[in-house]
């Protein structure tokens, strides 16, 4: 499977947005590790999502594809961005991060999150593992993000709004 990088093209706009992107990931995935190595269960999967509610949106801003920045668009240029999404498979793309959506989301991490919770229960060594499987599993959902915003970015050839994304 390409990286996002790949995806890109050399599109040195897309590159930067997701540059960008992957900053933002790595702290987030920090505080996931962070809320991982707690080790009461549940407190990690709240977190996820509350972490995951603010990541996707923040993501999709980088790339213009924000529910914001998506509404403001003329209702055709809406229409192509939703038609271009579903074409590739975007899950959230220009759509508002529900529960039902994050569930969705973690069902792709779900042998990750399941294991973090399983570790849990293992004294010290077991936050450890809970805490890598933790920053792993939002790496890899804020990484698909990615992928599916340069996608449909490049489907439609839509430049990112630049370094600032208003939203």
């Amino acid at each position: 499977m390409p990286s996002a990088i790949e995806l890109a093209r050399g599109d040195e706009k897309l590159i930067a947005a997701i540059h960008r992107s992957r900053r933002l990931i790595g702290r987030k995935a920090l505080m996931a590790a962070a809320a991982s190595a707690v080790p009461l269960p549940g407190v990690d999967w709240a977190a996820d999502a509350a972490l995951l509610s603010r990541l996707v949106p923040q993501i999709s801003a980088e790339f213009g594809l924000s529910v914001t920045q998506v509404e403001k668009l003329a209702p055709h240029q809406r229409e192509r961005i939703q038609k271009a999404a579903t074409t590739v498979g975007a899950l959230l793309v220009g759509r508002l991060v529900t529960r039902d959506l994050l569930i969705k989301l973690a069902r792709h991490a779900g042998v990750k999150l399941t294991a973090k919770q399983a570790a849990k229960y293992v004294p010290i060594a077991g936050q450890i593992v809970s805490a890598a499987l933790g920053y792993a599993a939002l790496r890899a959902l804020g990484e698909q993000h990615i992928k599916d915003c340069v996608r449909v970015s490049a489907t439609l050839s839509l430049p990112p709004p630049g370094p600032h994304a208003p939203d």
